[in-house]
């Protein structure tokens, strides 16, 4: 047995962190385990288990700043890139799973006919760009697509950008913000096709439950984005010191943002079980329906 007694407070912090880690990814490898197992449907499976990585990824990226909490801004920088490129994988391989759910493969060109025709309504400020009302068809699910992938190619190219400038030292404020405007109009956009499709297609999706997955997806990165707003608050208004602990003030809001992250993605990894569940491709889900239409 370990003597907790014996140990600093870091010890314990970075023993705990490792905990959460190890737990997060058994929940995860539990939940992949058993899609491998019953490996179905390979486009909507393989997309599930890159989504439902994202929970160890945190995990992981947030433990590895944890045990050098004093390093450099560059590192720091890399390991948010990291986790903000792999977002930017996970969403566009939601609007695939969501494309699979519908039977749309746009590679192959294959639009079921009764989807041709229905109406997509744009809300400012997208129209004006594009036409308040189109009608669906293969170039307007193209341009879905695409306003999805952007983020995709924008997000790690502004990434490698932003951290070969703050090596180099040459990285003012001023640039900071540009490329923080430019990434946020890039995520608003892969997002708001996300929505768009979910609306035209929300009766067909509602047997998928599309808004509980999605939740899982953007509730990570929500959660931990206004999270650290609010942990930037506190020790700016000096609420959190650093005698509190064995860092100094300028470490102490990446350091509790990554402790808190290995904490908080048990819990995503627990409900993610239940987002992802496996029953669709074990036959599971057919047998309660054949079940209940008997009774």
């Amino acid at each position: 047995m370990i003597d907790l007694s014996t140990l600093s407070p870091a010890e314990i912090t970075v023993m705990g962190s490792v905990f959460c880690v190890l737990l997060s990814m058994h929940f995860t490898m539990q939940l992949v385990s058993q899609h491998l197992f019953y490996w179905k449907n390979p486009n909507e499976q393989r997309a599930i288990l890159i989504i439902v990585l994202m929970a160890p990824v945190y995990a992981i990226n947030s433990f590895v700043g944890l045990l050098d909490a004093k390093g450099s801004k560059p590192f720091f920088m890399f390991l948010d890139a990291v986790k903000e490129c792999y977002e930017a994988l996970v969403i566009a391989k939601f609007l695939a799973l969501m494309y699979s759910y519908v039977n749309i493969s746009m590679s192959a060109r294959i639009i079921p006919d009764q989807f041709k025709g229905r109406e997509i309504h744009h809300s400012f400020p997208m129209t004006l760009f594009v036409p308040r009302t189109t009608h669906l068809d293969y170039l307007t699910l193209k341009q879905l697509k695409q306003w999805t992938w952007q983020f995709c190619i924008i997000r790690p190219v502004c990434s490698i950008l932003m951290i070969t400038l703050q090596i180099l030292g040459i990285y003012p404020v001023w640039l900071s913000w540009i490329f923080t405007a430019i990434l946020n109009v890039s995520v608003s956009l892969a997002l708001y096709s996300l929505v768009k499709f979910y609306h035209v297609f929300a009766k067909e999706l509602e047997p998928h439950k599309p808004l509980t997955k999605f939740m899982c997806v953007k509730g990570i990165v929500f959660f931990c984005f206004w999270q650290g707003i609010v942990l930037k608050i506190l020790v700016g208004l000096g609420l959190i010191k650093s005698h509190h602990f064995w860092l100094e003030v300028d470490q102490l809001e990446e350091a509790l943002q990554n402790v808190l992250v290995c904490l908080e993605m048990i819990v995503f990894s627990i409900i993610q079980q239940y987002a992802f569940h496996v029953a669709p491709y074990s036959g599971e889900t057919e047998a309660k329906m054949r079940f209940n239409k008997r009774n």
